[in-house]
């Protein structure tokens, strides 16, 4: 028997680094039907030498999507839930109003704050205390580096996501997946980690509360409860960490599959009951980021089409354009590269002349470099594509080897799924067995972590178990209609 809940419309928020949507799904009869009501582009602002979000641009297209969510559904919205991608952060003043622009993941500012925090806490020993990878795009980075720039330490500041809920309720909280992406959160305690912050000389106290998926943090409030269909609507915390909603809708079973949630990243791993810091994990530089329902989400970033997308970028600066599909097409005739680029670089996860970055390495290889012109793109992408694919098969292979799983599946989720040659690539690669899901896989797991949070039936902060979201992420997949809005405001 399917699980009832509340049938008025729930309403997902997605933040993306390159598009943000704002999907409402209503019932028809008796199956959920989604339609992404509104997109908008995002990406970083450079002012000066800092590239930084401008998160008010954000929150008026957020408002924009929950306006239109409200004339769509008068009846009224049961809930609402925001999600976004990780580590970035606003800083509050006394009031609850961001002192400036937030910094992007990708400023440059944490290498000089990434070594600092090494001479002070090794690798090794933050690995043992957090489980969490060594990435200097982390928020305890971007922390030290606002010491560094002698930022009051005291102030408060909240993950992205979670600053939309803010917005939305007046609720400060730090959602679990989400605060074990700061890498400042301590192993198997669901709490922040205090020798970290006491060493480094940071405030614990800045730090928002920590709540975990799935908890209701109660009903709208400020300038948005002036919509009649907001009057009731409840705001929950879903995994505010976009991945780890995407990871919440694969309707999967068993213990022989792995997954890669593909975007602007990709992030490569599979589903644990604990965490896993073996020596191998941490030399490999495997992440534990925390799960829906406890669970451990055992994986590894990768660079992914974001890394296509920068090329693309600079040659349409160049006067050289191509879509996306064309090249596709044009590739899946080419052999495979005679040589492989190394994706995870760090040089190639800093934006700015990227095809010059991946030809001095093909240079260092004994190969000739790609020219900025229309007749190398599909041979650049090509190369790309077989890169990424490697990389994924090195990843795959490890997290068998660490974990002792026998790996057999693999399911491809997000807006890169839809890639049909990297997803017949990554198969030749791996020798796994390929199940493409959904591209809106973080939207679906959002809903179905709100579904089992309103089916508790109750305001309560205690979150959702795995068991129940993955009940409703299964009903939503099966009867799934993603439906494009064709107003002009679609991206």
């Amino acid at each position: 028997m399917k699980p009832m809940v509340n049938r008025k419309p729930l309403v997902a928020v997605d933040l993306g680094a390159q598009s943000c949507r704002v999907a409402l799904l209503r019932w028809n009869r008796s199956e959920p039907e989604i339609e992404v009501i509104h997109r908008f582009a995002n990406e970083p602002h450079p002012i000066g030498d800092e590239l930084r979000w401008d998160i008010r641009t954000i929150f008026e297209g957020i408002k924009t999507g929950l306006h239109s969510c409200c004339a769509s559904a008068p009846e009224g919205i049961a809930s609402i839930a925001v999600d976004g991608w990780a580590v970035d952060y606003v800083r509050l003043d006394a009031a609850g109003n961001p002192i400036a622009l937030p910094f992007c993941y990708r400023d440059a500012r944490t290498e000089a704050a990434e070594k600092k925090v090494h001479a002070v806490l090794s690798p090794a020993r933050l690995y043992s205390l957090t489980g969490i990878q060594v990435l200097r795009i982390n928020t305890l980075y971007q922390l030290y580096a606002d010491k560094i720039a002698g930022l009051d330490p005291s102030l408060p500041w909240l993950n992205l996501p979670e600053y939309i809920t803010y917005r939305l309720c007046g609720q400060r909280v730090s959602e679990y997946t989400n605060a074990t992406h700061t890498g400042l959160i301590g192993l198997r305690t669901h709490s922040w980690c205090h020798e970290i912050f006491d060493k480094l000389g940071l405030d614990a106290t800045a730090a928002p509360a920590i709540v975990p998926s799935g908890s209701v943090l109660g009903p709208v409030a400020g300038e948005l409860t002036t919509l009649p269909a907001l009057q009731d609507a409840k705001v929950i915390a879903p995994a505010c960490h976009d991945t780890a909603s995407a990871i919440a809708a694969i309707p999967a079973t068993g213990d022989d599959w792995a997954f890669i949630s593909s975007g602007t990243w990709s992030l490569v791993g599979t589903v644990l009951d604990s965490p896993c810091v073996t020596s191998d994990a941490r030399v490999m530089n495997f992440t534990n980021l925390g799960g829906v329902g406890g669970k451990i989400y055992f994986l590894k970033n990768v660079n992914g089409m974001w890394l296509l997308s920068q090329c693309l970028d600079e040659l349409k600066r160049q006067g050289v354009a191509c879509l996306l599909t064309d090249l596709l097409a044009e590739c899946a005739s080419l052999p495979t590269p005679l040589a492989l680029i190394d994706i995870d670089d760090p040089q190639l996860m800093v934006p700015g002349h990227t095809i010059d970055k991946i030809n001095s390495q093909l240079v260092g290889l004994g190969q000739p470099a790609f020219a900025p012109n229309r007749a190398s793109i599909p041979s650049l992408a090509n190369t790309i594509f077989h890169s990424m694919a490697a990389r994924y098969a090195e990843v795959l292979s490890a997290i068998s080897r660490i974990t002792g799983k026998k790996l057999k599946r693999l399911f491809i989720v997000g807006g890169g799924s839809q890639n049909a040659l990297l997803n017949q690539i990554t198969g030749q690669r791996t020798g796994l067995e390929i199940i493409v899901g959904s591209a809106e896989s973080t939207t679906i797991g959002n809903f179905a972590i709100q579904m089992a949070a309103l089916q508790q039936n109750r305001d309560s902060s205690i979150g959702v178990t795995a068991k129940a979201v993955a009940t409703w992420a299964e009903q939503i997949v099966s009867g799934e209609l993603l439906q494009a809005n064709h107003s002009s405001n679609r991206n």
